[in-house]
């Protein structure tokens, strides 16, 4: 059984799951009656719901999603995840972590593709690393984009994807995008995700290397993402 959002969960899911429950943006109290109707005891989250979204159409919401973002001390992901999380065990359902399921789509340490990280793309790795780390303890983003051990973009609440869109229009090309998981990050909540879509992107910007943290990071459609890299010259590192 699935629950997806209309215009953000794939629409190939119909076809997969015995039932599927669609919802719009916001209509938080809708998805709950249909957990308590079909007597959901555990459940997955996967995917990502950009903050923009709620800083450009809180009026979606309903009284019931108002009711919990006005509870709230702040608007960081994991404050916001918490509460979900929360409300979620007081109706006596169990969020299961990811790699219970898909810990084969979480690699280990090594280089998915034929080219290895360059001299300057490690230096560059090493660079990504550290600033991640730091912009975890502000809970914003998971990314970063570094050039010649320079920082050229950080995420925030645009997304991984704009993120690497941005640094493309402020350089012309080379530089290596590091994406990690935040520090005892709860994968109950929130899964660091990359699949075709970010490879393309970064193909597009003219990024050359993918460096993505071990085990902590879901790595979609792996072997068409390595073909693709392959083809493309670009390094996937897994740090």
């Amino acid at each position: 059984m699935g629950f997806g959002l209309i215009g953000l969960t794939s629409k190939e899911l119909d076809g997969l799951v015995d039932r599927m429950h669609w919802f719009k943006w916001g209509e938080l109290q809708k998805a709950l009656f249909a957990l308590v109707t079909e007597r959901v005891k555990k459940i997955i989250l996967l995917g990502k719901i950009k903050k923009t979204l709620l800083l450009k159409d809180e009026k979606a919401l309903d009284e019931k999603a108002r009711g919990l973002m006005n509870g709230l001390k702040d608007r960081k992901d994991y404050s916001i995840l918490n509460t979900v999380a929360a409300l979620l065990g007081k109706m006596g359902i169990e969020l299961i972590d990811v790699a219970s399921y898909l810990g084969d789509l979480m690699p280990a340490r090594g280089v998915l593709t034929a080219r290895k990280p360059t001299e300057e793309e490690t230096k560059n790795i090493e660079v990504g690393r550290l600033i991640v780390s730091k912009l975890a303890e502000f809970d914003a983003g998971q990314a970063a984009c570094v050039k010649d051990g320079c920082a050229i973009a950080l995420e925030g609440a645009e997304g991984t994807d704009d993120t690497i869109r941005r640094a493309g229009l402020l350089t012309d090309g080379g530089f290596t995008v590091v994406k990690m998981a935040r520090p005892n990050q709860d994968l109950r909540l929130d899964v660091p995700l990359v699949g075709l879509d970010t490879l393309k992107t970064l193909i597009d910007a003219k990024g050359t290397c993918l460096a993505l943290e071990a085990k902590k990071t879901l790595l979609m459609d792996r072997e068409d993402l390595i073909t693709l890299a392959d083809k493309s010259n670009i390094c996937i590192a897994i740090i």
